[in-house]
């Protein structure tokens, strides 16, 4: 999914629920109000049969709690899982329950940015030997549709994406998985690596939906994670001149470590207007090629809409508005702006995988904070509020 956590006003207080612990040491319930008078380790038995496994069961209700340990069936690995980013999807289930028609009914164990090692094969599998470390595509697709068939299998109506209502993630110990959806690491590469395949993934499918090639003038709108994977993606594949903008200038700072060609800063409070004149004097009179919209709100809609190039492309990503938006399309329809959507990632994980393998990209300087699974009420909390200048939050489940 996409940094929905980017631009978030909901830091303040993570509601009135009382802290619960749990006698029989299997779950434990509380807020992060109260996470630091809470003994996390008592959640994790600490013996063969330790599957603790972080669950959601509504809005600001995160547990840890033990589950049993699958069995892979056909075609399904048994993975030790090691490391689990966390996502901006992942934060804006915690807060409001939902995103867009997937909406947390009932408990669904959180998480999909993932890398694990191979416990057990399911019968059938032939791409993968236990030990082997590996990444996680967290969709699984039926492989029969007329999307899986043409390549396009991120549009499968049947797929199955991990933390996506009613889909169980895979912030847990042990978790089994589709073996044609996983990707043998080499071993140069890290286990945290391997889970920001995930992220990384989202700019490439995004840089190729957009055409970004070589000499190609980029504008990204939004320097949260999948802003600054899709700069480093996009500089990757050739692009010369890349803009950024954010809200917060760490962020931006961070974007010139990796790239980009100019940060701009977007004033909190300005208006619609305001904030596209603002980014437009900073171009100058070069507008992008192509922009790319890792935010998804209103202003930032508008705002790619009117400064790409005549001819360009907008694609969007970020899925940040909550309700419908009020945009200039006639402006973009008369200049023949093509307006793309982003949905996930298909045939991007090997890609992305490639570009690291090959140092042509690196991903390290995104990761900021680091958790052990028993402490992921505090991890979450600091991925929320942004606290100690957080991009990525990595959690170590094993």
């Amino acid at each position: 999914m996409c940094g929905l956590v980017d631009d978030n006003p909901y830091i303040l207080s993570f509601g009135p629920r009382p802290r619960t612990e749990y006698n029989d040491n299997i779950s434990i319930r509380c807020t992060v109000k109260n996470l630091r008078r809470v003994n996390m380790a008592n959640a994790s038995i600490n013996n063969e049969n330790d599957n603790l496994t972080s669950v959601l069961y509504g809005v600001r209700d995160l547990r840890l709690e033990q589950r049993p340990i699958p069995k892979p069936g056909h075609n399904e690995v048994l993975l030790k899982i090691q490391r689990v980013g966390i996502c901006g999807s992942d934060i804006h289930y915690l807060v409001h329950g939902a995103i867009g028609h997937y909406i947390v009914k009932e408990p669904m164990v959180i998480g999909h940015e993932a890398s694990g090692i191979v416990e057990k094969l399911g019968e059938g599998v032939k791409n993968l030997k236990v030990g082997d470390r590996v990444a996680i595509e967290p969709g699984a697709s039926c492989r029969m549709c007329q999307f899986c068939k043409i390549g396009s299998y991120n549009l499968c109506p049947e797929m199955k994406f991990c933390a996506t209502p009613p889909i169980d993630g895979n912030l847990t110990r042990y978790y089994v998985h589709a073996a044609d959806f996983c990707y043998k690491l080499p071993d140069h590469i890290s286990l945290e690596e391997g889970a920001l395949l995930e992220p990384l993934s989202v700019g490439v499918h995004a840089c190729k939906r957009g055409g970004v090639k070589v000499g190609s003038t980029v504008l990204i709108l939004g320097a949260g994670p999948i802003g600054l994977v899709t700069l480093i993606t996009a500089k990757a594949m050739g692009a010369t001149k890349i803009y950024i903008t954010d809200l917060v200038e760490f962020r931006l700072n961070i974007a010139k470590e990796m790239g980009a060609y100019k940060t701009i800063t977007v004033n909190r409070g300005d208006s619609d207007e305001q904030a596209i004149e603002n980014v437009k004097n900073e171009i100058g009179d070069e507008l992008p090629d192509v922009t790319i919209d890792c935010s998804g709100f209103q202003q930032t809609i508008k705002m790619g809409m009117e400064l790409t190039k005549s001819g360009g492309v907008l694609t969007i990503v970020g899925m940040g508005a909550s309700s419908d938006v009020k945009l200039p399309l006639f402006n973009a329809l008369s200049r023949e702006v093509d307006i793309r959507g982003v949905f996930r990632y298909a045939n991007d994980y090997q890609d992305a995988l490639a570009l690291i393998a090959a140092g042509q990209i690196n991903l390290k300087p995104l990761i900021t904070h680091n958790f052990k699974i028993e402490e992921t009420l505090e991890a979450f909390k600091t991925a929320e509020t942004g606290a100690g200048n957080a991009i990525k939050v990595m959690i170590h489940c094993n």
